[in-house]
């Protein structure tokens, strides 16, 4: 098992959004301690639901993977769920399901309250990465469960969807996308001891940004372009309201962390 170092600042963030969201739940709606637990209990059922439905969606309309051993009726699948097992094995994650969903977005996320957890992948990624780049999106992913951002962001995502004033609404946003932009990092990490090469990591990275890159020339241009982003005024504030970072500061953060 190699389990990545957790990102330095995740944690602290992770405080400052329980006490921002909870002592925001409590002036504007008057709730009292004892009763946030007791809603909180119900916005987690509701959201188990909610993932079950969008499981048995994934069931119809998507591909499993079959991640436990070799089916022989689909060699790309085959493979695909040997990557899952190694990746599993290195990260020490919990045993996960995995579907190729269609889509023209080149992208991936993770799911569920209970286990096994699932990740999907969008169909692209099979056709622009190479497994080593495929390994690092699939750690990535595994790194949001062994890190626990899969259920935490079901429990936060519950408490900032709760009625609230405007403000308050704001409040919320800011807060938990600080956090969720943190957990990308430690996840990020998770991806790099997943596929083992800082490279193929920044790679994959690209890829994400920017689509398909076949030639070393291809990710040298894609990269000139991508350190640029923190350059324009536009993206630096829309970065304040996303869940991820701008893919310049997860490389940086990528390199600086094997230095």
């Amino acid at each position: 098992m190699n389990r990545p170092a957790r990102y330095p600042s995740e944690t602290p963030i992770f405080l400052a959004t329980l006490l921002v969201v909870g002592g925001v739940l409590v002036v504007t709606t008057g709730l009292t301690v004892c009763v946030i637990p007791v809603i909180l209990a119900v916005l987690v059922m509701f959201s188990y639901q909610a993932n079950q439905d969008h499981h048995r969606t994934l069931m119809r309309q998507a591909i499993r993977v079959p991640v436990d051993h070799p089916t022989g009726e689909n060699e790309t699948l085959d493979k695909l769920g040997e990557m899952v097992r190694e990746c599993r094995y290195t990260l020490g994650c919990e045993p996960v399901e995995m579907f190729i969903a269609p889509s023209q977005q080149v992208n991936a996320y993770t799911f569920g309250l209970d286990s096994p957890k699932v990740i999907v992948l969008y169909e692209p990624m099979l056709q622009i990465m190479d497994a080593d780049e495929l390994k690092f999106v699939i750690g990535h992913e595994m790194g949001h469960i062994v890190f626990g951002h899969t259920w935490l962001n079901t429990l936060l995502g519950g408490m900032a969807g709760m009625p609230s004033s405007l403000g308050a609404a704001i409040i919320f946003t800011f807060a938990f996308r600080w956090w969720n932009r943190a957990c990308e990092y430690s996840a990020d990490r998770a991806g790099r001891a997943a596929c083992g090469s800082t490279l193929k990591s920044i790679s994959a990275l690209a890829q994400l940004a920017v689509g398909d890159i076949n030639t070393a020339e291809g990710l040298k241009r894609a990269l000139a372009v991508i350190e640029r982003e923190d350059d324009s005024l536009e993206n630096v504030l829309g970065e304040v309201l996303s869940d991820h970072p701008m893919i310049a500061k997860r490389i940086k953060a990528l390199q600086d962390y094997q230095r």
